[in-house]
C-alpha cells in the first residue's frame, strides 16, 4: 500500500477520534487506532509510529491540506477538536475551487466513452451537479481512439494488476503464424503513441503485450501471483516508447535538428536526458542517452530531413539504410499517378 495511502487512512482514522464526543483519547490511543485501521485494509500487523501521528496531527492543524484543524489537548493528556462540529470531511470550498473542480469535470467527461471509465459516468454527473456546473464546450481536448483494437481487454487487466492475478493470455504477434499461449503476471498498462502495451512478468523475465495482439485473456486462479514491485519510472526511464531490452546499456544518441524546428525538440524533449550541445546558424546538436530500440528510430524517421543523426555509428546506418529504401519506393512509384499532392505546413 502506497504511503500517500497509509496517510490517507490515518487522517480518516484520526478525524472519528477527534470528533467523538462519547469517549477520550490519548496519543497512545490515537496511535493504537490508526494502527488498527491499517491493519483492517492491509491485512497484517502495521504499527504507526508515536512520531508519524504526531506528524499527522500537526499537518492537519496546518494549511498543508487545507484542514486548519482546530484540534485541542485538554487535562494535559487528551485530543479533540474544540469545535465539536468540525471534521475534515465539511472543509469549505471557495470560488477558486470550484473553478478548477469545474476543469478536471470537462476533462473526465472526455473519458465517458472510453471503456475504463464508464462507471465514471455517474461521479462526473455527481460532480457536475454538485459544483453548479454548467454545460460548456470543451477547452481542453486529449488525443483518443475508442476504436482500437483490444480496448476490451483493459477493465480486466486492471482489476488483475490491481487484485494481483496471474492470466492465461492468449497471444499472437504479428510475427507469428498462429497464436501461443502465455502465463503472465501483470504488473502495469501503459499507452504510448495511442496504443496500449501490457507489461508483465513471464518465463522470469519482463514482457511488453500489445492489447490489439491479444486473442483471449483467462483468470489462473491456481497460479499464484508474482509481485515484482513494478517501478514504472525506473524501467522506461532509459527508452523512448516501450520496448526495454534487459541487456542493452542507453549509449548516447547526438543527433542535429535543423535552425528552423530546433525550438519545437527544446520546448519538447525526445527524452528527459536530452541536452543541447552545440547551436549555430544551421541548426542545434542534442544528446539524449536512451537504448535504441525501434519506437527511437520510428521518430528519428518520422522527422524526415529535418534531423541528421550523428552517433552512434549503428543507428546513423540503419536510418540511413531504411531513407535509402524509402526513397527507392518513390522512385519505384513516381509518375504513376500524375496528380499534384499539396502539403499544408503546420503552424509556425
Amino acid at each position: 500500500m502506497s504511503s500517500n495511502k497509509n496517510a490517507l487512512i490515518r487522517y480518516k482514522t484520526l478525524d472519528k477520534c477527534l470528533k467523538n464526543k462519547y469517549r477520550k483519547y490519548t496519543l497512545e490511543d490515537l496511535i493504537d487506532e490508526c494502527s488498527e485501521a491499517l491493519f483492517e485494509f492491509e491485512g497484517k500487523e502495521s504499527f504507526v509510529s508515536r512520531r508519524t501521528v504526531q506528524l499527522d496531527l500537526q499537518n492537519m492543524r496546518s494549511e498543508k491540506f487545507g484542514y486548519e484543524a482546530p484540534i485541542e489537548v485538554y487535562d494535559r493528556k487528551y485530543y479533540r477538536y474544540s469545535d465539536p462540529d468540525y471534521s475534515i470531511h465539511n472543509i469549505s470550498v471557495n470560488e477558486s475551487d470550484l473553478k478548477a473542480m469545474n476543469n478536471a469535470v470537462q476533462i473526465l467527461k472526455q473519458f465517458k466513452d472510453f471503456s475504463m471509465f464508464k462507471e465514471m459516468n455517474g461521479v462526473i454527473q455527481k460532480l457536475e451537479d454538485s459544483i453548479h456546473s454548467t454545460s460548456q464546450k470543451s477547452i481542453i481536448h486529449l488525443d483518443k481512439n475508442e476504436k482500437l483494437k483490444g480496448l476490451e481487454y483493459i477493465d480486466v487487466l486492471y482489476e488483475a494488476i490491481l487484485n494481483k492475478k496471474a492470466l492465461n493470455v492468449i497471444y499472437k504477434s504479428f510475427k507469428a503464424k498462429e497464436p501461443d499461449s502465455y502465463i503472465v503476471h501483470p504488473q502495469l498498462l501503459k499507452e504510448y503513441n495511442n496504443r496500449w502495451f501490457l507489461i508483465c512478468w513471464c518465463k522470469n523475465k519482463m514482457y511488453n503485450l500489445a492489447l490489439d495482439r491479444i486473442e483471449e485473456i483467462a483468470v489462473e486462479e491456481k497460479t499464484a501471483y508474482i509481485d515484482k514491485d513494478f517501478d514504472s519510472d525506473r524501467y522506461f526511464g532509459e527508452v523512448i516508447g516501450v520496448t526495454v531490452s534487459e541487456t542493452q546499456r542507453p549509449q548516447n544518441v547526438i543527433f542535429k535538428i535543423t535552425a528552423k524546428h530546433a525550438p519545437y525538440v527544446k520546448t519538447k524533449p525526445f527524452h528527459h536526458s536530452q541536452e543541447i550541445l552545440k547551436e549555430d546558424e544551421t541548426g542545434t546538436t542534442f544528446k539524449i542517452c536512451v537504448q535504441l530500440n525501434f519506437e527511437l528510430e520510428r521518430m528519428i524517421l518520422g522527422m524526415g530531413e529535418l534531423i541528421t543523426v550523428i552517433k552512434p555509428e549503428k543507428l546513423k546506418n540503419r536510418i540511413q539504410r531504411s531513407l535509402k529504401e524509402a526513397y527507392e519506393n518513390y522512385s519505384e512509384t513516381s509518375g504513376q499517378d500524375g496528380s499534384e499532392i499539396v502539403l499544408h505546413d503546420p503552424i509556425k
